[in-house]
């Protein structure tokens, strides 16, 4: 894992809503997505990253999140043998949490 990159949710804004330079990819299962995600983050399950990578802006820096960095690392794997480059958020969304940064809960837009 140690060529894959990483960022601290401390260097991440708040709300992606409006970010036009990154993207922030939420590749949680549907029910962890809803207890609570990121503004403005995009929702593609991991299993279903490979069948929908073009709904995936890949103008834009793409910054990966997960629960806690494991499934980001995989999807990241498999994106980097694509050349397709992008970051871990190191921690997932329990750093994000324990960081005190503000979460959305339900669906949300995906």
């Amino acid at each position: 894992m140690g060529d894959i990159e990483t960022v601290a949710v401390t260097d991440l804004p708040d709300d992606f809503t409006s970010d036009a330079e990154r993207i922030l990819l939420d590749v949680r299962e549907v029910d962890e997505w809803e207890l609570g995600h990121v503004r403005g983050a995009i929702h593609i399950p991991l299993a279903d990253v490979p069948a929908r990578i073009d709904e995936i802006d890949l103008d834009r820096e793409l910054l990966v999140v997960c629960r806690t960095s494991g499934r980001s690392y995989r999807i990241m794997e498999y994106l980097l043998m694509r050349g397709i480059d992008g970051a871990v958020v190191t921690g997932g969304m329990v750093a994000w949490e324990s960081a005190g940064k503000p979460i959305e809960t339900g669906s949300g837009d995906e």
